[in-house]
């Protein structure tokens, strides 16, 4: 009971905090994506400007689908919490909880890892905001995300860059929602349009994902034609190759069954060079040498030196291929190196570039927090001292509690870690264990696992779960979590084992907000007991008329108390919340480690019973 209203009575502080800083009232409910673009995300270096992302909602980064307006209308994003940006909601089935979401950021700084920007929903009488019309640059001429509904393929941007025919299909299972699939029958045509068009002194890039599951006798899957503009990209067997002129690239060889990001850049050779041509000559027809890149998963694999005309080019997409596209994309400029990587990166679930942080709820300001402070504006500053003091009670067991839990943790996983790392490939089941009844009851507190738990058996490991779920999880599929795991097992396995690790997170950073709350309140509750104890002293000193020493001490000394009352939370506080922090990343980040590993031993498991067939 305790528990339940320190924690209403804490919310309820915090409340009018959230309120102040809340972008619309008619939203109930919003969460921070942060972006990564350090090395441990996207890895780039370059500041990106106006770069959609590609946000994935599942039930493992989002309960909340039931809460959705109907085809997700009611979703907004934007920056600073104030500033609305442009996105496109390509997908929101509440029913299978998936949901595709495109965000225009104006800015991703390369390196960094702070930038974000906010997601609100929950708005049942919203109208639908979703425009992928704003979602892009001028020079992105054609974007086809597939929709199972069209004949045709629509573009996503302005210039409405529809394709004119279509021999493919647009099946609904796709990498990223819809795919084309193509069964060699003919291509995908989009006439030639100014949008489309190559200029020498911009550039010309092409993006799309792939994947094949058989080899291709002779397939293109680009062909861009105009009079002295003759680009393609050609499929041989498993290997591509990109072709400018008489010139190409070297091959690049894909991976069958799997989906893989490819791009084709065109890009000056020598910008400037071309510059000082076109003002001292002023050729109509000079065209610069150019350079050819073709990028596979976000990394340059081949590049030639060619030299083509401008011109508006033909499309031609998937002559004589068998196999799927998805989320194609032309741009009449050269992309860079990072922006390709942060495309590759950001729409691959493989890669930490977006980290979701907890869901907050809004409430109306009308009571709670503002009304205390009300309530309490005609009596001394030792009320707001007493406020204090329980805070920092409730920060003093939050703090506790969490350090006794991550040593636990922390304890634990060194011990199950020294077990697993003797176990023999081949029988990864065999430290496994069913709970107890009485483990499962205790196992939905932390802090009772770890302080009255057994631990015969790594009761806190959080490792220890990710490795109970992943072999549960194989008994259910296979009967044996031994056996070689099937491809359809593998990435049934990978979102359980993803799911886990947030569902992981979410316990590890359960009542971290309650530090905050001290952080932040802590102080400011000090200053209106200040503010209301110097009010009394001077209301005294004037009904008494007495102005000495003697008569303003007390009050004084009651106003500096509530002060320092206040900053006696805050700074405990903020120093074991950045160290919790801490701990908390470095337990996220050895489960996502020990995550990888697992899933490889199975994958080296699997290759050589291959081997031995």
């Amino acid at each position: 009971m305790f528990k339940k209203s320190y924690l209403f009575g804490c919310a309820v502080l915090c409340f009018p905090l959230l309120a102040q800083a809340w972008w619309n009232d008619d939203w109930n409910s919003r969460r921070q994506v942060a972006v990564d673009a350090s090395a441990t995300g996207a890895d780039i270096q370059e500041t990106l400007a106006e770069v959609p992302v590609l946000v994935r909602l599942h039930a493992g980064n989002f309960g909340y689908f039931a809460e959705l307006a109907e085809n997700g209308r009611d979703l907004r994003a934007l920056k600073d919490d104030q500033n609305p940006l442009a996105y496109q909601v390509e997908q929101v089935d509440a029913l299978s909880e998936i949901g595709l979401v495109w965000v225009k950021l104006p800015q991703v700084r390369g390196g960094v890892a702070t930038d974000d920007f906010w997601l609100y929903y929950g708005n049942a009488n919203a109208a639908d905001g979703s425009d992928g019309k704003g979602l892009y640059d001028l020079a992105q001429g054609l974007v086809y995300h597939f929709n199972a509904a069209d004949t045709l393929p629509q573009d996503a941007t302005a210039y409405a860059s529809h394709a004119s025919d279509s021999k493919a299909s647009i099946q609904a299972a796709g990498w990223i929602g819809a795919a084309a699939q193509f069964t060699g029958s003919g291509p995908i045509t989009v006439n030639p349009l100014p949008q489309l068009a190559f200029a020498a002194d911009k550039g010309w890039t092409f993006s799309a994902w792939l994947k094949i599951d058989q080899a291709n006798p002779a397939a293109t899957l680009l062909s861009a034609q105009a009079p002295g503009f003759d680009l393609r990209l050609n499929l041989q067997g498993n290997t591509l190759t990109a072709v400018a002129g008489n010139a190409s690239t070297p091959a690049a060889s894909l991976t069958l069954g799997k989906w893989q990001h490819i791009s084709l850049v065109l890009r000056p050779e020598n910008l400037a060079a071309y510059t000082g041509v076109k003002a001292a000559q002023n050729p109509a027809s000079y065209a610069p040498p150019q350079i050819l890149e073709l990028y596979l998963d976000g990394v340059s694999v081949g590049t030639v030196k060619t030299q083509l005309s401008a011109g508006q080019p033909a499309i031609r997409l998937g002559d004589n291929y068998q196999g799927w596209l998805d989320e194609v994309q032309i741009a009449a400029t050269a992309r860079s190196a990072d922006w390709l990587k942060f495309a590759y990166r950001s729409q691959s679930p493989d890669f930490a570039v977006l980290s979701h942080g907890q869901d907050e709820s809004n409430s109306s300001g009308d009571g709670g927090h503002f009304m205390v402070i009300v309530q309490n504006v005609t009596v001394d500053g030792w009320v707001v001292i007493g406020l204090t003091l329980i805070m920092l009670i409730v920060a003093v067991i939050v703090m506790v509690s969490k350090t006794l839990v991550i040593n636990r943790i922390g304890k634990d996983n060194r011990a199950f870690l020294d077990q697993y790392r003797r176990l023999d490939p081949n029988s990864l089941g065999s430290l496994d264990q069913d709970e107890t009844a009485e483990e499962q009851e205790l196992g939905e507190s932390d802090l009772l696992t770890a302080l009255v738990g057994k631990h015969d058996h790594f009761q806190s490991s959080v490792l220890y779960h990710l490795y109970h779920t992943a072999i549960q999880e194989l008994n259910k599929l296979q009967g044996n979590a031994d056996q070689v795991v099937t491809r359809e097992a593998w990435d049934y396995l990978r979102v359980k084992l993803d799911s886990q690790i947030v569902h992981e997170g979410q316990r590890l950073n359960r009542h971290m907000v309650l530090l905050t709350i001290a952080i932040a309140g802590g102080p400011f509750l000090g200053l209106l007991g200040t503010v209301v104890g110097v009010m009394i002293t001077f209301a005294a000193i004037a009904a008494s008329g007495d102005v000495n020493i003697n008569s303003i001490a007390p009050g004084i000394a009651a106003a500096l108390l509530a002060t320092v009352a206040g900053l006696a939370v805050a700074i405990p506080a903020l120093f074991a919340y950045n160290y919790l922090l801490t701990q908390i990343k470095d337990i996220t980040a050895s489960m996502r480690v020990f995550a990888d590993e697992f899933l490889a031993i199975l994958s080296m498991r699997a290759a050589r019973q291959a081997a031995g067939n």
